[in-house]
């Protein structure tokens, strides 16, 4: 994919860090920044992997840790030559479990996650005035049901620390992507053999009549980039789930 013709790219001549960008969602980001001019920056877990998503964006660069260990975080924005003008985040995932069944560590790990990650970023990211940084929520965990709690939790929690946040770190702006169900690989391992039962499920459902995917939120996240006007907000794309969720 690249810009229409005769339009200027969005992002020509920024640099754009997908922290998470080695599948899904973050590839995908990855993907639409390049057609739109951008250098892309690439971080994740496994290295391999890494180098083959690099490789397909023809990344400038790319660093292999775990997003969630706040040294880390600290260190490889320390490293960047220079500050950057985009952090999209897409690491991390949620935790879903009966009060019966969970693991209470497991449960602290989620529970802290998701903040702290924002929190690191926030305060380690060399980002020029004017750039954004954004981050990952939810839709789906706002109705209260069993197995969901601790998500439900976070999903009210990271708007608030957004917009706190924006308010501290301006003026690079900060904005929060809240999305449904996204077809992606790490839906696929959380769904296992339900999978295709979810996206039927959806597609008779869902007001937009498919299921929401990758380039979906990846379209979002490089709009906010460019749009300096907004901050501190956070941005719900789960196909008009909320309207239907029982």
């Amino acid at each position: 994919m690249s810009a229409a013709p005769g339009r200027e790219p969005e992002l020509l001549g920024q640099t754009v860090v997908v922290i998470g960008g080695s599948a899904g969602i973050g590839l995908e980001t990855a993907r639409r920044a390049r057609a739109e001019g951008a250098e892309v920056i690439l971080t994740g877990r496994d290295p391999v992997r890494l180098e083959s998503a690099a490789t397909e964006v023809d990344a400038r660069a790319t660093a292999a840790f775990d997003a969630n260990d706040s040294a880390a975080i600290g260190e490889f924005f320390a490293d960047l030559e220079g500050p950057v003008d985009h952090v999209m985040v897409t690491a991390g995932g949620p935790y879903y479990a009966t009060l019966a069944d969970m693991d209470f560590a497991e449960a602290r790990r989620a529970i802290q996650e998701h903040p702290m990650l924002m929190v690191g970023v926030a305060r380690h990211a060399r980002v020029r005035p004017g750039g954004a940084l954004l981050f990952m929520g939810g839709t789906a965990a706002r109705n209260p049901r069993v197995g969901v709690g601790l998500m439900s939790a976070m999903t009210m929690a990271l708007p608030a620390l957004t917009a706190s946040l924006a308010i501290e770190i301006a003026p690079v702006r900060i904005n929060l992507i809240a999305a449904g169900f996204v077809d992606t690989p790490l839906s696929a391992s959380l769904l296992g053999d339900r999978l295709d039962q979810r996206r039927a499920e959806l597609r008779a459902t869902l007001p937009i009549g498919r299921v929401v995917g990758p380039a979906d939120i990846a379209a979002l996240a490089v709009h906010l980039m460019g749009n300096t006007a907004v901050t501190g907000a956070t941005y719900d794309i789960d196909g008009g789930q909320h309207l239907v969720a029982k």
